[in-house]
């Protein structure tokens, strides 16, 4: 399996970061793809196969901590597109709604 788990929801409350310019605060780190759970089980082949994806947000997937769980908000197609590169990782901003450390 890719992924954790695939889900079709974000779980966790609100947490105001709307815009890729909100979350340039948070520090980018190195994620496993398999400690990964998306909040959407749908994707555009166009996002997953274009090759300027990236040009109008950030380079780097939107993950929430939410209750233990890694939640993948935004960048599906970048966690999948290193999934059939053979990549057991991505590069993702993690927002912490625990208010613990992340790991």
């Amino acid at each position: 399996m890719i992924f954790k788990g695939v889900g079709d929801e974000q779980p966790y409350p609100p947490h105001g970061l709307d815009e890729p310019s909100d979350w340039a605060h948070l520090p980018p780190r190195m994620l496993r793809l398999d400690d990964l759970v998306t909040t959407r089980s749908e994707l555009d082949l166009r996002a997953l196969l274009s090759s300027d994806s990236t040009f109008y947000g950030d380079i780097f997937c939107h993950v929430v901590r939410w209750r233990g769980t890694l939640y993948l908000e935004d960048g599906l197609h970048r966690a999948l597109r290193a999934a059939l590169q053979g990549r057991p990782a991505v590069h993702g901003r993690v927002l912490d709604l625990d208010g613990t450390a992340t790991r």
